[in-house]
């Protein structure tokens, strides 16, 4: 039983050597948005993500009611407005979250 353990042991620790030696830190990834995806963003889905937050926000006016009753306010308010206006505003130009 012991020998089962130290091979298995042993090959853990030779498995993980093999994939911590597979990663270079030497190469280096472009992530950044290529020109067509920024202009995409800039005249398609930031105007479409400005309608989205201001029909959120008149959603959030309509279910008021509901938020009173239930005495959460944050939630939807978060979920309707803040979030969109988040993706909207804040977003770097050409990437998605």
């Amino acid at each position: 039983m012991k020998k089962i353990t130290a091979l298995a042991a042993a090959v853990a620790i030779a498995v993980s050597a093999f994939a911590a030696n597979a990663q270079s830190p030497n190469v280096m990834v472009d992530d950044t948005p290529s020109a067509p995806a920024m202009a995409f963003d800039l005249v398609v889905v930031r105007p479409l993500s400005l309608v989205v937050t201001v029909a959120g926000a008149g959603l959030y006016v309509l279910q008021l009611p509901i938020a009173m009753v239930q005495m959460d306010f944050s939630t939807p308010a978060k979920k309707l407005i803040v979030e969109p206006a988040q993706y909207t505003f804040t977003r770097p130009l050409g990437e998605s979250w």
